[in-house]
């Protein structure tokens, strides 16, 4: 079992908002903290089939996939199911099991916090 602790990109609601966990680049430098959480979110990100698993289940269509209509990506079966959970702990998607099947979406918040937190330079 591994002891990597899942940080969460998203800090608590806030009036039913969910806010981002660091602000902008631009804006301050990060915190300890804060730095962390970013971390992991683009330490799973940094891997190559985590990005293409991470792409497939943000671009299917209603936002979320069976794993069985993402796992062909050039690895075995064992192997993809190992990167959507590395995904998972890193907090970038969650999952529900339907049946015999494991079903994952990408929390539009987390995409959007990614998004405000890089912003824009210039």
């Amino acid at each position: 079992m591994s002891n990597t602790r899942v940080l969460p990109l998203l800090e608590p609601e806030v009036a039913g908002m969910a806010a981002p966990c660091c602000p902008p680049l631009t804006e301050r430098p990060l915190t300890v903290d804060e730095a962390a959480r970013t971390a992991a979110m683009f330490k799973a990100l940094g891997d190559p089939v985590r990005l293409r698993l991470f792409a497939l289940v943000a671009s299917h269509e209603g936002g979320e996939a069976c794993v069985c209509d993402i796992s062909d990506v050039g690895v075995s079966q064992p192997t993809v199911s190992h990167h959507l959970k590395k995904l998972k702990e890193a907090g970038l998607l969650s999952s529900e099991r339907r049946g015999t099947w494991v079903y994952y979406r990408v929390e539009p918040s987390v995409v959007a916090a990614l998004g405000q937190m890089l912003g824009t330079i210039g």
